[in-house]
């Protein structure tokens, strides 16, 4: 499949295709695009940028999103990449082998994914164990996430065998999410950006420093409730 960068602005942006003079009367019979943030990528009126929250890292995050995730407005990746500077975003299901080659050149790369025994019946061998003196140099190591819902994402692990062969980064202790917009098939499943945040948080053991972004993701979900009409439709 080919990929795309989620981090640049979408061509089809409004501004980027003045209509001509003989289109006019179409246009005036057709509803007009709701302009969209470059950064966001959301309806202006619905934008998050005031939730973006810039966190300093050492760890790299590299953010594979699956398309389907892309225009979901309970999504919090965009807003995870917007504020990891150190981040990485792209979006596909399968991923070519040279692609991946690029994407996990140079680093230890560690999958952030739960073991997952029962998906040994599709032929999933298991993953290498984590080498812990490998993440001693925060510098030298990626953290590779997938961004979709749990069946999709188990698809994206089946689809592209270079994730099969990424020791994996099980999380510890984290609280219970605060992703009230989404439901959850399992208690201790987080939000991407929730999820992220703790394995961040875990590697470069400095907790505090990821508390900023968490703060503003509970202002991004208290937003997206505020969308919720009385009778459960979105504004």
């Amino acid at each position: 499949m080919t990929t795309r960068r989620t981090s640049s602005p979408s061509s089809n942006h409004p501004a980027s295709h003045p209509a001509s003079p003989g289109a006019a009367s179409s246009c005036l019979a057709e509803p007009a695009k709701r302009a969209r943030c470059p950064a966001c990528l959301r309806a202006v009126s619905s934008c998050i940028c005031r939730w973006i929250a810039p966190v300093s890292h050492a760890v790299e995050v590299l953010i594979l999103q699956h398309p389907l995730e892309v225009h979901n407005a309970k999504g919090s990746a965009r807003l995870l990449h917007l504020s990891l500077p150190n981040s990485r975003m792209l979006t596909g299901e399968q991923f070519a082998p040279e692609t991946f080659a690029e994407l996990l050149a140079d680093k230890y790369n560690v999958l952030l994914y739960p073991d997952t025994p029962g998906d040994r019946s599709l032929g999933i061998a298991p993953p290498p164990a984590l080498d812990p003196a490998s993440l001693l140099d925060l510098a030298r190591v990626r953290l590779v996430v997938l961004d979709a819902t749990w069946r999709k994402s188990r698809k994206m692990l089946y689809l592209n065998p270079p994730l099969q062969q990424l020791p994996r980064l099980p999380l510890r202790d984290t609280p219970a999410s605060h992703y009230l917009i989404r439901k959850a098939h399992a208690p201790d499943q987080l939000s991407t950006l929730e999820a992220t945040c703790y394995a961040l948080m875990q590697l470069e053991q400095d907790a505090a420093r990821f508390v900023p972004l968490i703060a503003a993701f509970d202002g991004f979900v208290a937003q997206q409730l505020s969308y919720v009409m009385p009778h459960g439709e979105k504004a």
